[in-house]
């Protein structure tokens, strides 16, 4: 029984949460009620059997949680903003749970916490937080912040939805295009953090891809804007990669060693269908681009086939149309498969002697490999271990490992 509430809560408490937040109208209320619903859950199933829609049973459940605390402050008159709130809570039993209300609450809660009247980095924080349920750290480690900062931003960020009344709502036709950059943002953050892990003992996170995917689908339904479009292709076009990139043993395996057989033709072809899409409009941007670079990865039957040259020419595109320290780095490694490990070193140390990305894992370790290829072994294990000080990630800190031992024997 453990097991199956786990694994409901890794599937369905963010749904929960969405559709709590919309029938209580307030975040902390409704992570209360959550959290309520699934501890009666552990004293209920065990004894009665898991509920034929566990979904609709924990929002019930939680949802009359919190109508009776809330009657109960009501009663005793003991926070003003308590009996305002219970006096807008329907108390009747199925109020707020037609099918096609709670389907469409996770897409009301990310256009909620992306409102223009918070911060851009509040709307990134609290998104993950509370759409996703990532932990702080991992938002941290996503967004290259420290863990006391993005706290404060979520914090900030409540208090901002209910000072300023901000609607639990998807918005107008008018509205729409210009909130939709943020939530692409978000969506591509969450899809990065299922496809890689920040931190624990998995690679990937397939249940976080899979739902970034889910809304990039529900977006471009929504609003068929090309970038939204060359979102949806680039996480396809990644996605289709995840069976390949750790091995029998949970071990990281590199795009370069993967065994392609074990990528999702499907997706691939999907995903290079919405960039021909994309591109074809005519009106694209970042993403759209990245997911040209990722078709042209699909395209190569092995890695020795992948045309360097046209994956350097879109990062040359990509640092015009959204220049940063991070598309500069993975620019630099498509440089060293054209030019050799010279030309990416040189690159990177740019970047490094700049201050950009020195808390960056990746950029050190892409250091090391290039001083591993051109025979500097002294200055391969340093940037090796400064890696390793940064990574938090059990597989990738296992590879880096393994690479600074085969250096050190």
């Amino acid at each position: 029984m453990r097991e199956t509430l786990d694994a409901v809560y890794r599937t369905e408490s963010r749904r929960v949460l969405a559709t709590l937040i919309r029938l209580l109208g307030d975040f902390d209320l409704a992570e209360e009620a959550l959290h309520e619903a699934f501890v009666a859950a552990t004293a209920q199933w065990p004894r009665d059997g898991v509920p034929a829609n566990p979904r609709a049973w924990l929002i019930s459940t939680g949802r009359f949680r919190a109508i009776d605390r809330l009657r109960r402050r009501a009663r005793a008159q003991t926070i003003h903003n308590d009996v305002a709130l219970w006096q807008t809570v329907s108390t009747e039993p199925d109020a707020g749970l037609e099918t096609e209300a709670v389907e469409d609450d996770r897409l009301r809660l990310v256009f909620t916490c992306c409102h223009p009247a918070l911060s851009p980095d509040a709307r990134v924080a609290l998104t993950l937080r509370e759409v996703c349920g990532l932990t702080t750290e991992a938002i941290a480690s996503a967004y290259l912040a420290r863990t006391t900062a993005i706290a404060q931003r979520i914090v900030r960020a409540k208090r901002k939805i209910r000072e300023a009344g901000i609607p639990y709502e998807v918005p107008g036709e008018t509205e729409l295009p210009q909130r939709l950059d943020t939530v692409l943002r978000v969506i591509y953050l969450v899809f990065n953090e299922g496809y890689s892990a920040s931190e624990g003992d998995s690679v990937t996170r397939a249940d976080l891809s899979a739902e970034a995917i889910r809304l990039g689908r529900l977006l471009v339904e929504l609003l068929p804007d090309p970038e939204a479009v060359g979102l949806l292709a680039l996480m396809l076009l990644q996605d289709s990669r995840r069976a390949a990139r750790s091995d029998a043993s949970g071990g990281l395996v590199r795009l370069p060693d993967q065994d392609r057989s074990l990528w999702d033709r499907d997706r691939i072809e999907e995903g290079a269908a919405l960039v021909r899409r994309s591109l074809g409009s005519g009106r694209f941007g970042p993403y759209a681009l990245q997911a040209a670079i990722a078709a042209v990865h699909s395209e190569a039957r092995d890695a020795s086939e992948t045309d360097w040259r046209e994956v350097v020419g879109l990062y040359d595109l990509l640092l015009r149309c959204d220049p940063s320290p991070v598309v500069e780095l993975n620019r630099a490694v498509a440089v060293a498969m054209c030019d050799g490990p010279q030309a990416g070193l040189e690159l990177v140390d740019g970047i490094l002697q700049r201050g950009a990305l020195s808390d960056y894992h990746l950029a050190h370790a892409a250091r090391a490999d290039f001083c591993r290829r051109l025979g500097a072994a002294d200055q391969a294990r340093e940037a090796y271990r400064q890696a390793l000080a940064l990574v938090r990630q059990g597989p990738e800190r296992r590879f880096l490992e393994e690479q600074l031992a085969t250096l050190e024997h």
